[in-house]
């Protein structure tokens, strides 16, 4: 293989260069005290992993002896055989690129422990006891083994080889940064605090478990809690790998359930019950886990003052760098809710997180009005359905609101036309002003070309208008005791796509700032879905989700193309999901441009969010998907700051983040954009 710069674009498609790990869990199909049938089927499966490019392999507890077959675990003869294969494994690794973990029953000093054995290219890295033992219910394992919980600082023989062995091992990639893993096995996990817990606070990102685990009714998805739960709290992957059919059935069955978890997101399971092997195969992304620990206090302070537990076993790993594709669920929309089982709810809690922020300002103000601007776009679309909820709630009149359409040089009749057919349909109190003879005062008092017929559409063009209709907005909050209800939202002000001061980017209440683009988007269409409101505003409503986003601000071109927001700051969709990864990760751009392509590059393959409407299913190829990340990078680090600094209040909604300057994100407002740019420019190639 020739020599390739790990940090050049000729590695840009490499998963190893953005710190992915690809991690498998195997059931290889075994036999009840067969350790020869066994032997062969781990080595199978160990092949299987290497032509999936794995870089870790997790085998079920004691799958070379199996792990049903009781007192026949202290025989020697079983015992002999159970070492030779460890060594037969270790041999046939030598040409395979996975770590395996594998599991067997060794003797050591007069007792007899259940263990996992890491292997890696021919070399048997290191032995770790089990260290919590079942000896309850069907459970008999302090017949035959020891407890390995207080076995540290050792070494164990495996014929003529010797290697570390103890329960105070973690292994280290030397070459592969992340491959940092823990091993337990099965009860380990099921203990009020598993040995990994400690381990993951002494450095392992990723925990492994080999199972055997028998099968009753609602016990996967006791193994899924565990797994889930214990990655989130430890800010970790977890590997899990259970014993499956090929097992003793004498008095338990077994179904093979292997999963893979990242910080308490599934990434990947297996079939259960399959009678053929199974290779559960996922890529975990290690520098997602190492930027959360580093950005979570109390990850910090769990591990502080105590002194380490754990042995450092290093190796060298020996990835290959090269494109090997991405084996992991990437939401292109990763601000909206794509749990099938709990979509209504999801979609109920953003929409009444914003509902309560609102209802709770109108009642610490007073009451009074709520005065909204309503352009007939998709953000005061957004605002005016909120401040309808919470008029319901209250008890309130929706006439409580006060809606107003101002139309403008650029105003165009299908959004004029929603946004009197919505706020007609809402039931609220609406009005509209003209702006345009206060536009041309002040274009003239200001002696800009436009008073003097000349087509200038400029930016003081465009923000005249923006600064009248909030200057309106806020006489008319003071003629009619209200407030005034913001429409911009998370994704405008991440790119300082709105006026300053005297724009969208001042309310008195931003209820909108914590929802990016795609997210009102959706939520709109969930209204509609739902039924939150009658046919008639779900009319409107469609018809609004259906209209190019535009701010009107300048006038139609001789073909009649109205100004289009994503012609000139790039898709929302791509725009959301830079923000996401950048804002909540804090991932470099050759990073964020690896996994958008990922998600983006093929309409047909992955997921899209439910009830995402075919039509509108796009694909960006890797040119267009770092022209607009560039723009995005210098819009977002270099010169919009300064309008998020200084924010009104408003409602977090997504655990993606908010960009208050109390809240989320906080950053000076004259930083320079140059790092990104430049990581950009050297690891991203432009087609």
């Amino acid at each position: 293989m020739s020599k390739i710069d790990r940090n050049g674009p000729d590695a840009f498609r490499a998963l190893h260069r953005h710190g992915f790990v690809r991690i498998a869990t195997a059931t290889p199909a075994v036999r009840p005290a067969d350790v020869s049938f066994n032997r062969d089927a781990v080595i199978a499966e160990a092949k299987r992993a290497h032509e999936a490019r794995a870089d870790l392999v997790v085998f079920p507890e004691l799958c070379l002896s199996s792990y049903a077959i009781d007192d026949l675990h202290m025989q020697s003869a079983l015992l002999n055989a159970a070492e030779a294969a460890v060594l037969a494994v270790a041999e046939a690794s030598a040409k395979l690129a996975p770590v395996l973990l594998v599991g067997a029953p060794l003797r050591h000093e007069g007792r007899i422990y259940n263990c996992a054995v890491a292997i890696s290219r021919g070399r048997v890295l290191g032995v770790v006891p089990k260290s919590f033992l079942p000896n309850y219910r069907e459970f008999y394992e302090k017949r035959w083994f020891a407890e390995g919980r207080h076995v540290t600082g050792r070494t164990m023989r495996i014929g003529e080889i010797e290697a570390p062995f103890g329960a105070d091992l973690i292994f280290e990639a030397e070459d592969l940064p992340g491959l940092i893993f823990h091993t337990e096995i099965c009860e380990d996990f099921w203990a009020p605090v598993p040995p990994s817990s400690r381990a993951a606070t002494e450095g392992a990102l990723i925990l492994t478990n080999l199972s055997a685990s028998n099968i009753v009714i609602g016990k996967a998805d006791d193994r899924h809690v565990l797994c889930r739960s214990h990655g989130m709290r430890s800010f970790a992957a977890y590997a899990y790998s259970a014993a499956g059919p090929g097992e003793s059935t004498t008095d338990l069955s077994w179904d093979g359930q292997g999963a893979i978890y990242e910080m308490g997101d599934l990434l990947a399971q297996s079939a259960r019950f399959d009678l053929e092997p199974e290779l559960c195969l996922a890529d975990v992304d290690t520098e997602r886990l190492r930027n959360e620990r580093m950005r979570t206090g109390t990850f910090n302070d769990a591990g502080q003052g105590q002194a380490p537990l754990f042995r450092r076993v290093r190796f060298k790993h020996q990835p290959h760098w090269q494109d090997a594709g991405l084996i992991r669920p990437i939401r292109r929309y990763p601000y909206v809710p794509n749990r099938e089982s709990h979509l209504d709810l999801d979609c109920y809690e953003a929409f009444n997180i914003q509902v309560e922020g609102l209802r709770r300002r109108f009642e610490a103000v007073g009451g009074g009005k709520l005065v909204i601007g309503i352009s007939g776009g998709l953000d005061s679309t957004h605002a005016l359905i909120v401040a309808a909820k919470v008029c319901d709630r209250m008890g309130l009149p929706r006439d409580t609101i006060l809606g107003y359409t101002m139309p403008g040089f650029a105003t165009g009749d299908a959004t004029k036309s929603n946004a009197w057919k919505l706020m007609k349909a809402m039931g609220i109190a609406a009005a509209e002003i003209d702006i345009r003879p206060a536009a041309r005062q002040m274009l003239s008092d200001m002696g800009h070309p436009f008073a003097e017929g000349e087509p200038v559409y400029d930016v003081t063009f465009e923000n005249v208008q923006a600064g009248l209709r909030t200057d309106y907005l806020f006489r008319l909050a003071n003629q009619n005791r209200g407030i005034v209800v913001g429409t911009g939202d998370l994704s405008e002000l991440a790119l300082g796509w709105c006026t300053y001061g005297v724009g969208d980017q001042m309310s008195h209440y931003a209820v909108n700032a914590g929802v990016p683009k795609t997210l009102i988007q959706y939520l709109i269409r969930w209204s509609v879905t739902s039924g939150q409101f009658d046919p008639a505003t779900d009319k409107v409503l469609t018809a609004i989700l259906d209209t190019e986003i535009s701010p009107e601000l300048v006038p139609a071109d001789a073909e009649g193309g109205m100004q289009s927001t994503e012609e000139k700051i790039g898709p929302y969709a791509l725009n959301d999901f830079f923000l996401f990864h950048v804002m909540r990760y804090g991932l470099p751009p050759s990073k964020v441009a690896f996994l958008c392509w990922h998600a983006w590059h093929d309409a047909e393959k992955g997921l899209w969010p439910i009830g995402f409407p075919e039509e509108k299913r796009r694909e960006y190829d890797l040119a267009t998907i770092r022209h607009w990340l560039e723009l995005f990078l210098k819009r977002f680090f270099g010169f919009s700051q300064f309008k998020r600094s200084a924010l009104p209040n408003g409602p977090k909604v997504s655990a993606g983040g908010a960009l208050s300057p109390r809240g989320d994100w906080r950053a000076p407002s004259d930083a320079s954009a140059a790092v990104w740019l430049e990581e950009l420019e050297a690891s991203v190639p432009k087609s």
